[in-house]
């Protein structure tokens, strides 16, 4: 009825829009590179809609990414690298199961809050979810968690990595809307926690019905300590990015490049890191942010064909013709984001579906910073659901486990996601307590 209502409107929509989306469609569900699909998709769209002249295309794929804020994701990828070759993200872990192993569930929740240590740096799932899998997994295993529970646990809590700031997610959806990454870096820190300790409450009530973990010898204060003095200069890095950037001292891109200026002479200074090293990081980075940017890149036409044929405009008009009920409009956006999640990556989820359901969000009188932290916190629900579920297929790839016992184990973190994300879409203060008054 939907589509119906989207023909219906004062743009004629036919199959010249029709075709080349269900062509990338296709593509994809064809195991064809997303950026490659989106590509084609966009250029079918464009020669057979006429709606944007063909010769802007090579301008926009440059413009699209000719962005001082787009620094930042090479060197936050770089520096989430760093911290893994030089031990500093192990030190991190050490100070998570120090702080909370004297609890019931206490490796378990520490690994969550490593995950939360690591996405304060990273601003990346996938390399919180490698990083952090491989040294956890098999401690919780021999702690007595099943390993494909395991598995799921270490995927959920990866999840926080577009979740609590730095993240890439909001660093892409600031540039698109137009609004100042550090404002939605305020904005998402209280969502990005809450999301994190939902993740761990869920392993506690899960642990305490089913007991993975046995009796705890309670918290040791002079291991705490310990593991805080030793993990010092780990800890001081998530300290420099986000104290950097709250206080206005850097922006994004500039706590971006003081957080991997400073891990690397962390890791020089203590022998960790040599120069042999660097050709290593480096392509390893490149690569990740090789499947970013192309993405970024070829997203952006298709959105701005799609702004040139009115398709937001169309998309608010069908919606508030069929309910105009607040409540279930929000309910209705939530499970499109949560719908796209499992099926295509965040950044072009971002890239294509902010445009369209901003006006939607603006319609019912959500705020924009609001409707920020709803979007990439429901699509960082897809994360860890089928059939794309990256930070599954991330931990399947380090593990060997099957991506389908991991996604059964983590149904209950997508509950408990789920729950945080209602919370943020229905009580704005969440995701704007820490704003100026005009938000």
């Amino acid at each position: 009825m939907l589509w119906q209502q989207l023909q219906e409107q004062s743009v004629d929509l036919g199959w010249e829009f029709y075709g080349p989306v269900l062509l990338i469609v296709l593509l994809i569900a064809l195991a064809v590179p997303v950026w490659a699909a989106l590509g084609i998709g966009a250029v079918a769209m464009l020669l057979i809609t006429d709606a944007l002249p063909i010769s802007l295309l090579g301008e926009s794929l440059f413009d699209g990414i000719d962005h001082f804020a787009l620094i930042a994701v090479p060197l936050f990828i770089l520096t989430g690298d760093v911290l893994v070759r030089t031990g500093l993200s192990g030190r991190l872990l050490d100070v998570a199961d120090a702080t909370t192993g004297g609890l019931r569930a206490g490796l378990g929740t520490a690994t969550v809050l490593g995950c939360g240590f690591f996405a304060c740096i990273s601003g990346s799932d996938a390399a919180g979810a490698a990083a952090v899998g491989r040294m956890t997994i098999g401690k919780l295993v021999e702690k007595g968690y099943p390993r494909p529970y395991a598995c799921a646990l270490v995927a959920a809590g990866a999840c926080t990595g577009i979740l609590i700031p730095p993240s890439i997610a909001y660093i892409i959806i600031g540039l698109i809307l137009g609004i100042s990454a550090s404002t939605l870096f305020l904005a998402a820190a209280i969502p990005g926690v809450m999301i994190m300790v939902s993740i761990m409450v869920t392993n506690a009530v899960l642990n305490r019905i089913y007991r993975f973990e046995g009796e705890t010898q309670g918290f040791d204060f002079e291991r705490w300590r310990k593991a805080v003095w030793e993990g010092r200069y780990a800890l001081m890095v998530p300290f420099i990015i986000l104290g950097g950037i709250y206080s206005g001292i850097f922006t994004p891109t500039e706590a971006a490049a003081v957080a991997v200026t400073t891990t690397i002479l962390i890791g020089m200074l203590q022998g960790t890191l040599t120069l042999a090293d660097f050709p290593k990081m480096l392509v390893s980075s490149a690569k990740v942010n090789g499947v970013i940017l192309p993405i970024i890149a070829l997203s952006l036409p298709l959105a701005q064909t799609l702004a040139a044929l009115q398709v937001p405009q169309g998309f608010v008009f069908a919606v508030t013709a069929l309910t105009d009920d607040p409540v279930m409009i929000v309910l209705l956006m939530i499970g499109i984001l949560i719908a796209a999640g499992c099926v295509m990556e965040t950044t072009p989820n971002i890239v294509i579906l902010s445009p369209i359901l901003l006006p939607l969000a603006q319609e019912i009188g959500m705020n924009d910073i609001q409707f920020c932290v709803m979007m990439v916190s429901a699509l960082g629900v897809g994360f860890i659901t089928p059939p794309l579920g990256l930070n599954l297929f991330v931990i399947a790839g380090i593990t060997g486990e099957s991506v389908l016992k991991i996604a059964w184990r983590a149904v209950p973190y997508v509950f408990g996601m789920l729950v945080v994300v209602l919370l943020i879409a229905y009580v704005p203060s969440l995701s704007t307590v820490f704003l100026p008054d005009i938000y």
